[in-house]
């Protein structure tokens, strides 16, 4: 997959069959959409491109929303990209001159004289240009007086419920691994740094890594306990994660901890990349340590488990 950080390095691709979105987290309904571009190039003798913006509008649109969650940093996104086969990926700067254009200057400048779009592919209820003012219904007018096709694909149903991104940030915020992993088609993680802690988990045999995430926009699941796979050099672990506040433990604060089983080594200041499988229960204030203790050993068990028989999607 060849990438371009801006729409003026793109030329001389043949053919292009185009989709042009978000794609936060590139769940099921992104992915059907991708099959549907690869179908069109391989019929039409041409190669996918998928146009895609960075910083995502609503950081520019509005600076102070403290709400925006993504389910994808931009590493994360074109890793997934690349895992679906797209041929091209146009990571454009938006900006607020950027979202100024209108409709008609998206396709006619961008899509048309830039991309040269032979077929454009879009996801149900897309909009685009200044104010969201595009729609599928500008498209089918626009389309032929440029000169490429439009095609929209439907809502992505999963019993009768419509997939999409905000579905999915509502079932990772309370904890609904499950429900998220069957949305996305691929199982959700989250990469981080470990820093130095108060090492209290190791006094009670439970060493973990505490672990922040640099980019402040990337969506942390509900607070819990978790069964996770672990991955840092490369290397596949179990583990259990504890994301919240440590009620046993006065003043502790909020925080990210993995215990890694069967690991020993010192990773402070190394990435590591959590991949989320099952929710075990939610934090409980113990009345003591012992009780945690005793709590974490079947949390252990429990978590062995269930990796026992997952993997990482």
């Amino acid at each position: 997959m060849k990438v371009y950080l801006n729409i003026d390095d793109f030329k001389n691709v043949k053919n292009p069959i185009v989709t042009t979105g978000t794609f936060d987290g590139v769940h099921l309904g992104h992915q059907k959409i991708i099959s549907r571009i690869k179908d069109l190039a391989r019929a039409q003798n041409g190669e996918t491109v998928l146009l895609t913006f960075y910083p995502h509008p609503r950081m520019v649109l509005f600076p102070d929303d403290n709400e925006l969650k993504l389910l994808s940093t931009q590493e994360e996104k074109i890793e997934l990209l690349k895992k679906n086969g797209i041929d091209h990926l146009i990571i454009h700067p938006f900006t607020k001159d950027f979202s100024r254009l209108s409709s008609v200057e998206f396709v006619r400048n961008i899509l048309a004289n830039q991309i040269k779009t032979k077929s454009l592919v879009i996801g149900y209820n897309h909009h685009f240009g200044r104010n969201r003012e595009g729609s599928f219904q500008h498209l089918k007018e626009y389309g032929p007086l440029y000169g490429f096709e439009v095609e929209e694909i439907p809502a992505k149903d999963i019993d009768n419920i419509e997939i999409s991104s905000t579905k999915i940030r509502t079932a990772l915020q309370t904890g609904d691994i499950e429900t998220a992993t069957s949305y996305f088609g691929h199982t959700y993680s989250l990469t981080g740094k470990v820093i130095h802690g108060k090492k209290l988990g190791r006094t009670i045999g439970y060493p973990t890594a505490n672990i922040v995430v640099a980019d402040r926009y990337k969506l942390i699941p509900a607070d819990g306990i978790y069964a996770v796979f672990v991955k840092h050099h490369n290397n596949q672990y179990c583990g259990m994660l504890n994301i919240g506040k440590n009620p046993t433990i006065e003043g502790k604060g909020r925080s990210i901890e993995v215990n890694i089983f069967e690991f020993n080594k010192d990773i402070y200041g190394d990435d590591v990349t959590i991949y989320f499988i099952e929710q075990l229960r939610h934090e409980i204030k113990f009345s003591n340590l012992e009780e945690l203790k005793t709590q974490l050993l079947k949390d252990k068990e429990v978590s062995l488990r269930i990796l026992k028989k997952q993997h990482i999607a």
